[in-house]
Formats: structure tokens, C-alpha cells, sequence
């Protein structure tokens, strides 16, 4: 909706406008293409979080942002636990609106659009509803509606949601249960929020109605922690608030379970760590895998019993995961991530369970500057871990988290710090050992895999999430310098003797290799560079192109093409990436006039 341009004042061109943008239910494939656009577009970004400052709705959208935006987070005081707020719990949730309002205000105010991030859709239960009843009233506002967690938790079971003249109702899991068995009574289809706390009440209101039977359990849908299971087999003490009760349509129930036939199918799986689930019916024949990603063990038994209606694949679709759970027991659906058994087969597989999150550490690659080249891989490694490790500016790249425990140090004593990380993740700690570019280039990987070496630390679980490295992204910005044969160098010789670079950068470059040249100076060292330059033009021609990266990806960048005569070794530092091209690199002018710099893939003879 856009409220009626009448009722802004006369200042309403200088101000921004606000947007609340449903994100849809989790997998950022669902976000519609005009949220994408917006949220791109916008000057604010804002988004609700719980006090650990995770934010599923920045998850979400995370692959949208953009560099230079500003992020709002709005970080809720309290949630499900008590508060010594004057006002109470509702007291403290109103103060919170308020002042996150004046926020969003003040940029509002200031000419810029404002962008409130939802999930689902901003008006079915959303927390953005409480911004606009603060906001709309005042400046010019628009909300972009998303998929809801109903139809996903619809999609994800397969089971349509009404059909003809069936009537569905949405139900809040906060009502009393025997105000919400009467109505899950008198209904045909429904949906119930707000699990969590609730739960049990919604189980009570639900076998009181006689529909307990009926009733599916969705958690995370279409979000790789997607959990789904008939609800009575549910344990209450696994149920998030990010889950939901559905009873779907009748008629199309009573089809599916007549179309069944009694196939055995299926891949059922209870994430309910570490105890299995298994009913009395099922056969004693366990299988287990291990996922050397995750550590985590998979469990599986086979069952002489199942259909496709009563044996549904309750673990996230991650059709790896059923592969390696099933590999001995039967061919895997890739497309839904169950375990498919062959029709001469009569058994199916009864039960996956999932052991919780190991501990460990992860040494994870955060590029070189730009959070758009952090890979979504190395995001859910900093998001899950229970503390950061790291040289300070690098840890500092890292968004905070009030969860999790933030450790900094010098960038001079990678051993400790190593160290350090395998004993905090051999008392239980899932740590992350941050490092920019990739942490097998000159960083962490390393380091931490040698002090690993020590047989205290021979079974703490060491993991490597790699990032682009500082030579890929200044070789971007410059065209294609390294299209044909390279090597990496560091000029720093704080771990090794200046002679062993001497040796190596002579044969780099009497080889004709491309050379990207990393720590080629710092505030101490300034000689060696000027040595190294020297030895390059004994072996290169004065024209030869030269990048200079400086700091690229960072607010500071800068990317200069010079000739290997003309480069200055006053102009470099430590912030600075060299890449000296061969004899066959080309720096040309574009139509444009800016300068491309690139080595052919072929190479004369």
C-alpha cells in the first residue's frame, strides 16, 4: 500500500520512503524480484534480531545487500525471558518500538529510503507491522508482500492446504488450548504460529479437538534446517519458535493415503539428538554414516512397514546428507533428499537421526575487503561458531554478535593464537579462526594445522572454508593478469631468509611466470622491494605492465597499472598487492579510455 501523498507535509520530497519487504520463509530464492530490487536500492537496511544479534531476516537478504549501505539492526531488549522494566514485558517491548521508530525516523528525515526487512510477509504476524503502525502516518510507505511460512510448510509436506469450499484458519499458538481446541474444531484446514514455549499447549489443544492425528509439525521450512514430522511424534524440548502446526486439507489427505496403496517409501528422520526415536514396530538393522563436513553421525534402521503418506522425509532436503545415511540401504532421490527404495525392496528406511552441531574449529577465509565476497559458506561458519579468533582488523570485519566471544590479537603470533583455538574446541567450544583472502594463502589454514600436529590436539576436528584471495580480486579489477601461468610469492621475510626469496623470485622470473607479489613492503621493511625490483628488470623489459592493488575491497581501494620501469617503491605498502606481469601481459586502452591489463592463455614457441 502508499498512503495518500495529501497527508504529507510540504517537506515530503526531502524525505525518504519506507519500504517493508517480505523476505519469504528462508531460502533467499523465495524473495520476490521486487524485494530484491528494493532492497538493493535502498540507502537503510533494517532488520529485528533477538539479543544473540543473529538475524534470520539478514540471512535472508544477505545476497541482495550492497556495498555502502547502512545497516539498522534492531535488536529486541527482550523475548521470551523476564525483564525488570518498569512497564513489564510490555512495557519494555513498547520502548523498544518506539525508539526503533525515532531510528528509522531520523534517516527518513534525512532523504533517505529506508528498507524494514520481514520474513515471511510484513503483515502475517511480522515484526515490521510495528514500525509502519509508528511510520506510515508520516512519511510515504510501501510494503512488498512475501511468501508466508503456511504455504511453505504446505510445499515442504506436499499436502495441499484447502480445496472447493474448505475454510482454513491461521491460529496463534498463544491462545489459551481450550480456546484453540474450539476452534481447531470447527475447522477444516489450519495453521497454528508460534510454536516454541507453546508447544505443549497446541499438542493438548489439538488431541482435546480429535485432530492430533491429522496434525503436521514444520520447523525452518525451505531453509537448509528444515525439520518436518507428524506432530504427536515431536519432542517439545526441540521445538524453536520458527515452526508451526498444520492440519491440511482433508480431501486431500483422505486422496493422498487411498493413492498410497501401502508402498513402502521414504526417508523418516526425527532431529532429536542423541536419543533415536524409534517405535517398537521398527526392525533392529541400524546403518551409520558419518558427514566428515559437520562431524555429525546419521543413524538409520530399516523397516518392513511405510507409505508415502505416513512416512515423510522430516530432515532438511539435503539429498548428500540421505545419500550418505542410505548409500548401503537403497538409490537416492536427489531431488528431495530421501532415500527411495526400490518397489522389490520391503523395507524403508524407519529413522535419521542427527547428532547436535560438534565442536571444532574452522578456519575460515573472508576475502580480501568486500562482505559481497564472502562466500555463504564462510557466513554460516561465523554465524555458528561460539567465538571468533583472529588479528584484530580481521576479527573486527566479522559483524558483532553479542552470542559469541570475540578474541583479537597481534598479527605476530599466529602459533598462539592456533593454539589457543584447538584448546578452546577441545573443551567443547565450536571456534572460528578468521583470516582475510583465502586461509591457505600466507594465513591461518597453516598455522593451525602445524600446531595441530601436537598429539593433544590430534583429535580436535580442524576444518577449512576457503575465500577469494587478494590476487584473484586485485587481478579483477585490473582485467585478466593472470590468464596464463603465475606464482604467488610474499616478499616478507619474517618466516623465511631474504635469500630463499631471492632464490625463488629468479626463477619466477626467468620462468616468464606471471608473479602476484604479497607483503611487498611495510613500514620496516622497504629495502627488499626495491631489491626484488631490481632483480625483476634484469629479467623483464622496462615496459613490462604492473597492478598495484591497494586495499581492494576496502573503503580505501585503489588499483594502479604502471610499467615495471616506472614503479615506485615509495608508492607501496603493506596494504599493497603487486602482480608484475611476463613477457606476453598486455595493458590496453579500452574504448572507454580506461586501461585492461591481461596475459593470453597461449603462449608463443
Amino acid at each position: 500500500m502508499t498512503n495518500d501523498v495529501s497527508r504529507r507535509d510540504t517537506a515530503a520530497a526531502r524525505t525518504g520512503r519506507l519500504f517493508g519487504v517480505g523476505l519469504g520463509p528462508g531460502d533467499p530464492e523465495l524473495v520476490t524480484v521486487k524485494a530484491a530490487r528494493l532492497i538493493g536500492a535502498a540507502d537503510v537496511v533494517a532488520y529485528h534480531a533477538a539479543r544473540h544479534g543473529r538475524s534470520n531476516a539478514r540471512a535472508i537478504a544477505a545476497g541482495y545487500l550492497r556495498e555502502g549501505q547502512i545497516e539498522e539492526a534492531l535488536i529486541y531488549p527482550v523475548t521470551t525471558e523476564t525483564t525488570d522494566h518498569p512497564g513489564g514485558y510490555q512495557g519494555a517491548i513498547d520502548e523498544f518500538y518506539a525508539e526503533a521508530a525515532a531510528r528509522l525516523a531520523a534517516h527518513l528525515d534525512a532523504g533517505r529510503d529506508v528498507v524494514v526487512l520481514a520474513e515471511g510477509d510484513p503483515f502475517f504476524y511480522g515484526s515490521y507491522m510495528h514500525m509502519h503502525k509508528r511510520l506510515s502516518g508520516r512519511y510515504e510507505t510501501s510494503v512488498v508482500p512475501g511468501v508466508t511460512s503456511v504455504s511453505a510448510a504446505s510445499a515442504v509436506l506436499g499436502r495441499p492446504l484447502m480445496e472447493r469450499d474448505e475454510v482454513l484458519t491461521v491460529l496463534p499458538g498463544t491462545l489459551e488450548p481450550k480456546e484453540l481446541a474450539a476452534r481447531l474444531a470447527t475447522t477444516d484446514s489450519a495453521a497454528v504460529m508460534k510454536l516454541g514455549r507453546t508447544f505443549e499447549g497446541v499438542r493438548e489443544a489439538l488431541e482435546e479437538a480429535g485432530r492430533l492425528d491429522d496434525a503436521w509439525y514444520v520447523e525452518r521450512a525451505t531453509t537448509d534446517r528444515e525439520r518436518s514430522a507428524p506432530l504427536r511424534d515431536v519432542d517439545p524440548a526441540t521445538v524453536p519458535y520458527f515452526s508451526l502446526a498444520l492440519l491440511p486439507s482433508p480431501a486431500a489427505t483422505a486422496f493422498t493415503a487411498d493413492a498410497d496403496n501401502g508402498r513402502p517409501s521414504g526417508l523418516d528422520t526425527l532431529l532429536t539428538p542423541p536419543v533415536m526415536r524409534n517405535d517398537p514396530a521398527t526392525a533392529n538393522d541400524p546403518a551409520t554414516a558419518n558427514d566428515p563436513a559437520t562431524a555429525d553421525d546419521r543413524h538409520a534402521t530399516a523397516s518392513d512397514a511405510g507409505t508415502a503418506a505416513n512416512r515423510h522425509a522430516t530432515a532438511r532436503n539435503d539429498a548428500a546428507a540421505a545419500r550418505r545415511a542410505g548409500t548401503d540401504i537403497g538409490p537416492v532421490s536427489p531431488d528431495t533428499g530421501m532415500v527411495s527404495l526400490e518397489e522389490a525392496n520391503a523395507t524403508a528406511l524407519s529413522r535419521i537421526a542427527t547428532a547436535g552441531r560438534a565442536s571444532g574449529v574452522t578456519v575460515v577465509g573472508l576475502g580480501p575487503g568486500s562482505r559481497h565476497w564472502l562466500t555463504p559458506e564462510a557466513q554460516e561458519a561465523l554465524a555458528d561458531a561460539d567465538d571468533l579468533i583472529g588479528y584484530g582488523p580481521y576479527v573486527d570485519r566479522v559483524p558483532p554478535n553479542p552470542r559469541q566471544r570475540r578474541h583479537p590479537s597481534d598479527n605476530r603470533v599466529e602459533a598462539e593464537r592456533a593454539a589457543f583455538a584447538l584448546d578452546l574446541a577441545k573443551r567443547g567450544h565450536r571456534v572460528a579462526v578468521v583470516s582475510s583472502g583465502d586461509p591457505g594463502v600466507f594465513a591461518m589454514a597453516a598455522a593451525v594445522l602445524e600446531v595441530a600436529e601436537d598429539p593433544q590436539w590430534l583429535d580436535v576436528p580442524v576444518r577449512i572454508i576457503p575465500g577469494l584471495t587478494a590476487a584473484q580480486a586485485v587481478a579483477s579489477r585490473a582485467g585478466a593478469p593472470l590468464g596464463h601461468d603465475f606464482c604467488i610469492l610474499s616478499l616478507s621475510d619474517r618466516l623465511k631468509p631474504w635469500s630463499v626469496i631471492e632464490s625463488r623470485l629468479t626463477a619466477a622470473a626467468a620462468a616468464d611466470l606471471v608473479i602476484a607479489v604479497y607483503n611487498p613492503a611495510s613500514k620496516t621493511r622497504r629495502e627488499q622491494l626495491v631489491r626484488a625490483l631490481e632483480l625483476l628488470r634484469a629479467h623483464r623489459r622496462p615496459g613490462t605492465p604492473v597492478v598495484v592493488g591497494r586495499d581492494v575491497g576496502g573503503p580505501e581501494e585503489s588499483v594502479r597499472i604502471t610499467t615495471l620501469a616506472a614503479l615506485d617503491p615509495a608508492s607501496v605498502d603493506m596494504r599493497c598487492l603487486l602482480i608484475i606481469g611476463s613477457s606476453q601481459t598486455r595493458a590496453v586502452t579500452r574504448g572507454d579510455g580506461t586501461t585492461a591489463v591481461y596475459t593470453p592463455r597461449h603462449y608463443p614457441e
